[in-house]
C-alpha cells in the first residue's frame, strides 16, 4: 500500500533530518526487556462483559493501542464515520501488552481492519526500536494467522513536548515501522508525528494535556484528517 504523507514546514524538516543519522544509531538498540503483561487484565476483562452485552459487529476496524487511543475512544467513531470501528485503547499499553491482548480484543471481533498505536510508552520504559518493532512483528503474524487478509495500519509514534528527548529512538521506531509496510502489502505506515511539529521544529503544545504527553481535541483533529483520508481510500469499499 502507498504510504502516507503529510505537508510540514520547513523547520520541521530541519528538526527531522538532523535527527536521522541519530535515529539510525539506535536502530538496532534492544533496551530493556518488557515486564508482565498482566496489569491490565481487569480493563480487559471489562471490554469482554460489554461485548457480551452488547457485542460489536464483525468485520469492522480494530483501533487498538495505549492511551492515545483510550483517550480517543468517545469520539473516534465519528471522526471516522461512516467507517465501522471498536475503539480498544487502554491504559499506558505497550507493543508487548498490543501482542498478548490481540486473541481477545482484536481476533474476537474478526476484523477488517486494525489500526494499531505503540510505542510511546515502550521508549519510555527503555525498550530499544529493535525490540519494539520485532515485538510489533510477532503482532502482525499473530493477526495474519487468524486472518490473512486483514489489512494493519500501523501509525508513527508522536513526539510529546514532555518526551521530546525520546525523538531519535523514535525516528528509528518509526523508520523501521515504515520499512516493514513497504515490503508488505498488507501493513500501511500514516504518519502522525510530522503534522504535530510546529514551524519551530518542536511539538506544538497547543495540542496537548498539562501532562505534555496526552493529547487534547486539537492532537486528536491532526490524527483525524491525516489518518481518516487513508482509511476512507482503502476501507470504504469494504463498508457494509
Amino acid at each position: 500500500m502507498k504510504m502516507f504523507h503529510s505537508k510540514m514546514c520547513l523547520a520541521a524538516l530541519l528538526t527531522l533530518v538532523s535527527g536521522l543519522s541519530a535515529a539510525q544509531d539506535f536502530s538496532r538498540e534492544q533496551g530493556l526487556a518488557y515486564g508482565p503483561n498482566d496489569r491490565y487484565e481487569q480493563e480487559i476483562v471489562r471490554f469482554e462483559k460489554r461485548e457480551q452485552a452488547n457485542p460489536s459487529p464483525q468485520g469492522a476496524i480494530v483501533f487498538i493501542g495505549s492511551s492515545s487511543i483510550g483517550y480517543w475512544s468517545g469520539t473516534v467513531r465519528d471522526d471516522m464515520a461512516p467507517l465501522s470501528v471498536i475503539p480498544r485503547g487502554f491504559g499506558g499499553s505497550n507493543m508487548n501488552d498490543a501482542l498478548h491482548y490481540a486473541d481477545r480484543i482484536v481476533l474476537a471481533y474478526k476484523p477488517r481492519a486494525v489500526v494499531l498505536y505503540e510505542g510511546d510508552n515502550d521508549i519510555a520504559q527503555k525498550v530499544g526500536p529493535a525490540r519494539i518493532v520485532d515485538t510489533f512483528d510477532k503482532f502482525v503474524a499473530k493477526i495474519h494467522a487468524s486472518l490473512p487478509d486483514c489489512r494493519i495500519y500501523v501509525m508513527s509514534i508522536k513526539s510529546s513536548v514532555a518526551r521530546s528527548s525520546h525523538w531519535p529512538k523514535i525516528q528509528a521506531t518509526n523508520e523501521l515501522l515504515k520499512q516493514r509496510a513497504e515490503n508488505n502489502p498488507l501493513l500501511t505506515y500514516v504518519d502522525v508525528a510530522t503534522p504535530m511539529f510546529g514551524e519551530d521544529g518542536k511539538p506544538r503544545r497547543e495540542l496537548f494535556k498539562e501532562d505534555m504527553i496526552h493529547m487534547q481535541r486539537a492532537g486528536y483533529i491532526v490524527w483525524r484528517d491525516t489518518l481518516k483520508p487513508v482509511l476512507l481510500n482503502n476501507e470504504l469499499q469494504y463498508e457494509k
